[in-house]
């Protein structure tokens, strides 16, 4: 973790560990069954079908993580600024440097979205290359210590280097998805194994079986790894939560932000919610969640309640008051 004055939270610590821990678990089994698929049906054209979706998904799962602050400010549509570019910038970089001060952190780089939906996000692999992105419609929304609270647990994500074990966390994913993706289409355009390329009848037998295992294997670890990859991305939230508020000292007023962001979100159209979803993760709030039941609804979301944060930072009131 970065040597700055964020505090840490050793029970979400220990949470997050321990999803981690289950995530490797997860992939150990996932290359166990496919060595093993691979050593008892061997075939040419299913052992590419790994090797691709492993290097594809590798290859994809880096340029995530080393150009993550390029991605999500094109995403955004957001654009750098100075302190000097407009009056809303001016006032970015004054919070901005007040938190870095307070954190003991090198400045990030600082951006706008113009856009009427009150969030913001940070990211970047590492606090070197960092940028912090608020929206127009956060700036008009919040006062200046709402506004710092928000952006102080935006910063928590970068100290803390979030984008990097979201990284290697959403690794097996990509790969068990991908594979899903080639084992499906490699058998609908029969792909399967080289029938008709004179094999032997029993390994054009085995391909069906091959491309099937490959496919439920795929699609299990995926399902996985994607809850567990969601209830890490919960505790993410509550963390950066907490090092925030510690951080200000204002745990109401980030409680406050929540609030008024969470509400006018509820007034936004539905489609524009939509389009600003590829960012929910990177979110302080998140854009757009699906309806269905709420306990799905809770299982599925990259951010913990609104109930949940705010009894949070209520407790956290409580223990700075005593």
């Amino acid at each position: 973790m970065a040597q700055t004055r964020y505090a840490t939270d050793k029970g979400l610590i220990a949470r997050m560990g321990a999803t981690m821990f289950l995530l490797g678990l997860v992939f150990v089994a996932f290359v166990v069954v496919l060595v093993e698929v691979l050593l008892r049906f061997s075939n040419v054209g299913n052992s590419g079908i790994i090797v691709i979706a492993v290097l594809l998904g590798g290859g994809m799962a880096f340029a995530s993580y080393y150009w993550s602050d390029k991605i999500a400010l094109r995403t955004a549509g957001a654009r750098l600024v100075g302190p000097t570019d407009s009056e809303q910038a001016a006032r970015l970089h004054a919070v901005v440097d007040r938190l870095c001060a307070l954190a003991n952190m090198p400045k990030p780089r600082v951006a706008i979205a113009p856009t009427y939906m009150p969030n913001a996000f940070a990211t970047g692999r590492s606090s070197k290359v960092a940028v912090l992105c608020a929206t127009t419609g956060l700036l008009d929304k919040l006062d200046n210590e709402e506004l710092e609270g928000v952006l102080a647990h935006e910063m928590s994500h970068v100290a803390h280097k979030d984008v990097a074990v979201m990284t290697i966390a959403s690794f097996l994913g990509i790969i068990s998805a991908l594979l899903v993706r080639f084992a499906f289409y490699s058998e609908l355009f029969g792909g399967g194994g080289g029938r008709g390329r004179g094999r032997s009848a029993n390994n054009n037998g085995n391909a069906l079986p091959v491309i099937l295992i490959v496919m439920l294997v795929g699609m299990v670890t995926y399902a996985i790894s994607f809850l567990l990859i969601r209830l890490l991305s919960r505790y993410r939230e509550l963390s950066a939560d907490r090092s925030g508020a510690l951080l200000t000292g204002r745990p109401s007023k980030l409680a406050s932000a929540l609030v008024k962001v969470t509400g006018e979100m509820a007034r936004i159209p539905v489609k524009d919610l939509r389009a600003a979803e590829p960012l929910n993760a990177f979110y302080f709030a998140p854009a757009f969640s699906k309806s269905m039941g709420r306990s799905l609804s809770a299982m599925f979301s990259t951010h913990p309640s609104l109930e949940k944060r705010l009894a949070e930072l209520d407790k956290i009131s409580k223990q700075l008051s005593r």
